[in-house]
């Protein structure tokens, strides 16, 4: 892959900085932390508005993660295509999703290090359902797909567990759904709908999501159990950043 911001030299760490402070002063706290991983795929959810390039950029360098994005080809005309290209973007066209997935799959191939954002949604448009791409991509490449989120009403954002995809697309798709399903975007109106989970979170055994440098989920086959876990360490991981930063 081409070098982006995320890697040139000196502009990369006057950039964290300055996510930093941009974080701060306008009320923003990042939870969770980046996997220990060289190639994963990345959740971005929800998607709702344009603010939410600009809270992922920010948090992408604050986290220190090297970011590719995927965005529509027409993003990438002159004048402003080489800057996008310098920023991580991937242009894409939309009308050959099955090219897409192909290609990506053979980037992570090709690379050493590679970590692809990827919104669900596809649109800032309300979307009732989710489009599957990341994650082919993601099972194509064996590879990881990373919770990265922006919840606007707690004015927060940042990476949960990573998911190894196990072939089983609805039952995967059912158990990254229930991460999001406290999370507002910037449009709750345009949320994509996801399936509500009990808000018990008394009991949860998080002790299957190692909590190591990688942080990676495996399913347990008990998909209610497996669901009702994640969605409760999305509250519990938000709830100890809201703590730690009002003492």
């Amino acid at each position: 892959m081409k070098r982006t911001v995320f890697d040139t030299p000196i502009i990369k760490t006057l950039l964290r900085w300055t996510s930093i402070l941009l974080l701060k002063f306008s009320g923003w706290k990042v939870a969770g932390k980046a996997p220990e991983l060289k190639k994963y795929v990345m959740i971005a959810a929800p998607h709702t508005s344009n603010w939410d390039f600009y809270y992922t950029m920010l948090i992408s360098f604050a986290l220190r993660i090297n970011i590719y994005w995927m965005g529509k080809d027409s993003l990438f005309r002159w004048p402003l295509g080489y800057f996008f290209r310098w920023m991580g973007g991937i242009p894409i066209n939309r009308s050959k999703s099955n090219n897409v997935v192909a290609q990506s799959v053979a980037a992570f191939d090709r690379s050493e290090s590679l970590i692809v954002v990827v919104p669900p949604e596809g649109t800032r448009s309300k979307a009732r359902y989710w489009k599957t791409g990341f994650y082919h991509i993601a099972h194509g490449a064996g590879v990881p797909i990373a919770l990265g989120f922006l919840d606007f009403r707690l004015k927060m954002g940042g990476i949960g567990p990573a998911l190894m995809p196990t072939g089983d697309i609805d039952e995967d798709m059912k158990l990254i759904k229930s991460f999001y399903c406290n999370v507002s975007g910037k449009r709750p109106d345009l949320t994509s709908d996801v399936a509500l989970i009990t808000d018990d979170f008394m009991y949860i055994d998080y002790s299957r999501i190692i909590r190591d440098k990688n942080s990676i989920l495996y399913t347990s086959g008990d998909s209610d159990a497996d669901r009702l876990m994640l969605q409760s360490y999305y509250v519990e991981m938000t709830g100890q950043v809201q703590a730690s930063t009002e003492q």
